[in-house]
């Protein structure tokens, strides 16, 4: 009984025998459930008549589960295989044996009368069957005898012989025994030589599955070789023949087939050959695929001389051969010489298969340079949008490829990232040279427009480029939008074009674009030369560009008295017509032009009753602003009156200090006598006081401190500046005290005196322009540190380290 699980759930398998019958049952659920499940449906079962002395049914068990059985019957030896599980033993008929054979006992005798065992025993190959006092080992599968054992009985017991066989599975041992003795019988290696025995009945799969080493392996792939060569399944041999390691050189192998005739079995023995080969064996490898590559070629070649129609017969071997040739060339591109099969390809005329080779190869110059010629310009681009292709390339083939497809070419431009347009201007003037119906589309103007205004390229020879292309169109509003452009608008501080000017205005001239000049020459701020030109082409362009002039007046004037002589000289109309036209021009100026400004430009005997009209009007201008002109002098003598009563009064102006009064620095009182403080040289005395500030705010600070002060506060170079005022004050001082002592002329110390006047009054204005407590010095004061940098020690000594020797913990109560 065995039991396996289907479908989650437990079955039951049980094979019962009697003398006749070998039954199976099977089911689902208890044994009492699968027994009684059998009243109501046929047992199956095998009857096999005959009598046995004793019916015995073993099982070789592997793995805990029997794998196959053997029944002990009278008609012969039934055995078969055990499928648990399986299709047919789950269909509930009870039919889960297979492979069933039996063995006539008449095989186990050479010509006498068959002798049916008493006892039987079963292995994995072998059956052990009792026969008198013999053991007759017999190979399952071959069904022939493979040895007799004899055992030593003594005298009693060889009289009444071996009574029965039985097993250990677990052991894997055999025992035969009499009344007195038990005789042991192992096993070694039963299946060494089964596939020997698989072999000889061309059991092939089984033989395989039952070799050792590579040597009986290559003997059954011999076998199968031979066999199918010998039947002329040629194609069949190779592939046996490709498996053969040992046994038959590669030489002796290919020899065969070619005295055979067969190539294309030959081709199919190194593909297999390849197929079975280490990586390691480079050198072998290439000249098989090197080998093979030739005989598809001559494959191919001899298709071609059957067949002419063979290119054009999508369904013919040819096409087939084709496809499997460049499977082969996609598969081997790593291991074939390249230089070899390059000459290979071309030798044999394979042009598009050597053009497919080189694209595996990464040669991309030759599939390109092919489709060039084939004149295919969409296929070569598709070759060079591929990733893995340099971007040189691009640039190398972009001349023959627009002048093939100009649309397509351009179109795979403007799809390709990082393409550099200035190194496809060579190509582009090519094309751009060349004649084109009127109602075509420049597609070199199409893409650098796509570079200039989508991709926002800055390359001046790019801008050049399309500056030309727009110059040469007999449409000139093209150009002017581009000229009008300003490109470099968005980043600051950038240009607002990326052509070069000059260059522009040559090619405008010599295209006699005269609008396209006239901007330029207004972008170049030549604004006379641009209202000359502008006149020869429409007068009113010319008033716009004059107009464009608005922080140089005299420029505008000029350029308008230029615009006015023109109108002037131009008119062909009467006298009076001409004077009615230059009248009504004044008034486009806004003023700007009077009549007497375009009075030369009228003949000399010209009436002057024409202009009378405008004459009275400029008069009445003029009086005008006479009149403004007096009023803005009576303001300015009004002003100066105020500021010299302002002056007067400030002489006279004066402050009253408390005789407690401190200095706002070092908080001494501010009228100490000088001795005290210390008398500053270069300052007047007031009686025996210090020389000292005092500010309309209310501070007042000793001359000494304030410099002090200040110098300490304000930054470097005006600090040395007071310092530099103060030095110079006192030595002058210093000398003029001499000289006085010195009874020297009044005349000579003069100068000096307005000297110190003059520094005094430099310091003044250095220290004193404004109080240091309320201005903006104390305002700076703010975004200062509390610590200056060279008060770095100070830090230092304020840092609170823990003393770890003196350290103790306090308890505070709670």
């Amino acid at each position: 009984m065995e039991t396996a699980t289907v479908i989650n759930e437990a079955r039951y398998y049980v094979m019962a025998v009697t003398p006749t019958r070998l039954y199976s049952f099977t089911g689902f659920g208890s044994l009492e459930t699968v027994f009684s499940s059998y009243l109501d449906r046929t047992v199956h079962f095998m009857e096999l008549p005959g009598d046995i002395p004793n019916s015995e049914l073993h099982f070789f068990i592997k793995q805990r589960r029997a794998v196959h059985f053997a029944w002990l019957s009278g008609a012969g030896i039934y055995h078969g295989g055990l499928n648990f599980g399986g299709q047919q033993s789950s269909s509930g008929n009870g039919n889960f044996i297979e492979n069933k054979a039996l063995l006539n006992y008449s095989k186990l005798s050479e010509g006498i009368e068959a002798v049916k065992p008493s006892s039987m025993a079963l292995s994995e190959f072998h059956f052990l069957l009792l026969l008198e006092n013999k053991v007759k080992v017999v190979n399952r599968i071959s069904e022939n005898i493979i040895e007799d054992l004899q055992f030593d009985q003594t005298s009693d017991s060889a009289s009444k012989g071996i009574i029965g066989l039985c097993s250990d599975a677990t052991a894997g041992l055999f025992y035969a025994y009499d009344q007195n003795s038990i005789f042991q019988v192992s096993i070694n290696d039963e299946g060494q030589d089964m596939w020997k025995v698989y072999l000889d009945m061309k059991e092939y799969a089984a033989s395989l599955a039952n070799c050792r080493d590579p040597f009986q392996r290559d003997q059954v792939y011999l076998v199968q070789a031979e066999a199918a060569f010998s039947s002329k399944d040629y194609f069949r041999a190779a592939s046996f023949y490709a498996k053969i390691n040992c046994i038959l050189s590669f030489e002796e192998v290919t020899l065969k087939f070619i005295s055979a005739g067969e190539q294309d079995a030959l081709r199919t023995f190194l593909l297999r050959k390849l197929d079975n080969l280490e990586k390691d064996d480079k050198c072998q490898i290439t000249m098989i695929s090197t080998w093979t590559t030739e005989l598809y070629l001559d494959k191919i070649n001899r298709l071609l001389l059957e067949d002419d129609s063979a290119v054009e017969n999508n369904n013919s071997d040819y096409q087939s051969i084709i496809k499997e040739f460049r499977a082969f060339l996609s598969d081997s591109k790593d291991v074939l010489d390249e230089t070899t099969t390059m000459k290979l390809l071309e030798s044999y005329g394979r042009v598009e298969e050597m053009v497919y080779f080189a694209s595996l190869k990464g040669q991309y110059e030759i599939v390109v340079h092919h489709y060039i010629q084939q004149g295919e310009a969409k296929r070569a681009l598709e070759v060079l949008q591929k990733p893995s292709v340099p971007v040189d390339l691009q640039y190398k083939f972009a001349p023959d490829l627009i002048a093939l497809d100009a649309y397509e070419t351009v179109e795979s431009w403007m799809a390709t990232k990082n393409l550099n347009p200035r190194k496809l201007i060579p190509a582009m003037m090519r094309y751009s040279s060349e004649p084109h119906a009127k109602n075509e589309t420049h597609e070199v103007i199409k893409y650098l427009e796509y570079c200039v205004h989508k991709l926002h390229n800055e390359d001046p020879g790019v801008h050049n480029l399309l500056l030309s292309l727009y110059a040469k169109q007999e449409d000139d509003s093209s150009l002017l939008r581009f000229l009008e452009c300003k490109f470099g608008k968005g980043p600051d501080n950038g240009p607002e074009f990326f052509y070069d000017p000059k260059y522009a205005l040559r090619l405008c001239l010599k295209e006699k674009r005269m609008r396209a000049c006239v901007h330029i020459y207004s972008m170049m701020s030549m604004h006379e030369e641009a209202v000359a030109l502008a006149l020869q082409v429409d007068p009113e362009l010319a008033m716009a560009e004059a107009d464009k002039v608005e922080d140089d007046e005299d420029l505008r004037k000029k350029l308008w008295l230029m615009i006015a002589k023109h109108v002037v000289e131009q008119e062909k109309g009467t006298k009076r017509e001409n004077i009615r036209m230059a009248i009504a021009f004044l008034k486009e100026t806004d003023g700007l032009l009077k009549i007497e400004d375009i009075l030369p430009f009228f003949p000399d005997f010209a009436l002057i009753d024409d202009f009378k009209e405008a004459i009275c009007s400029s008069l009445e201008d003029y009086n005008k602003q006479i009149e403004q002109l007096k009023e803005e002098m009576n303001d300015t003598t009004h002003g100066a009156d105020n500021i010299r009563n302002d002056i007067s009064a400030l002489a006279q102006r004066c402050t009253v200090i408390d005789r407690d009064e401190e200095c706002g620095v070092c908080r001494r009182k501010i009228l100490n006598t000088g001795r005290e403080f210390g008398m500053g040289r270069g300052f007047t005395s007031v009686g025996q006081m210090a020389p000292f500030y005092v500010f309309p705010c209310g501070h007042a600070f000793h001359a000494q401190c304030l410099i002090a002060h200040v110098t300490r506060c304000t930054v470097e170079d005006h600090a040395e500046y007071i310092l530099d005022l103060q030095k110079q004050l006192t030595l002058i001082s210093s000398e003029a005290r001499r000289e006085s002592n010195g009874n020297l002329a009044l005349e000579v110390s003069i100068p000096s005196m307005t000297t110190i006047d003059k520094l005094r009054s430099q310091l003044d204005d250095a220290i004193a322009s404004e109080c240091p407590f309320c201005g903006d010095l104390m305002i700076r004061e703010i975004s200062l540190p509390f610590i200056l940098p060279e008060e770095d020690q100070h830090v230092v000594s304020w840092e609170i380290k823990p003393n770890v020797g003196t350290q103790r913990n306090i308890p505070l109560p709670v």
